[in-house]
């Protein structure tokens, strides 16, 4: 099991640029997978990125080719790179970490961090 901190949340304008950090109590070296999913007013939540130990990244379709996700193993920490933002984006954001075999399994997640894109 691994507590997990999500920051850098807040405001942006649309078109903007914010980049998410999630720390964890532990060495994340040995942890398989670790991911963000997020969650918007009145909707399921869903996944956004996922990346595992041997490199392997997935994004959700809304998200490809504006957000990163990469992970420092010495700093315990995995961030999401979010470019190009749109209003579509706000939602609550949140750290996970599980396993992967052929899908991501998250089973430890964060509190959240809330991301509004907006004029």
């Amino acid at each position: 099991q691994v507590q997990l901190v999500e920051s850098g949340g807040g405001l942006v304008q649309p078109g903007g640029s914010l980049r998410l950090s999630c720390a964890a109590s532990r060495s994340i070296f040995t942890i398989n997978a670790m991911g963000w999913s997020r969650q918007a007013p009145g909707k399921e939540r869903e996944a956004v990125a996922s990346l595992t130990k041997g490199g392997i990244t997935n994004y959700a379709d809304s998200v490809k080719g504006r957000f990163t996700i990469s992970r420092d193993n010495a700093k315990n920490t995995v961030y999401l790179q979010m470019n190009s933002l749109k209003p579509e984006d706000t939602a609550v954001y949140y750290c996970n970490a599980g396993t992967y075999y052929r899908h991501y399994y998250p089973t430890d997640w964060g509190q959240g961090t809330q991301v509004t894109v907006s004029s």
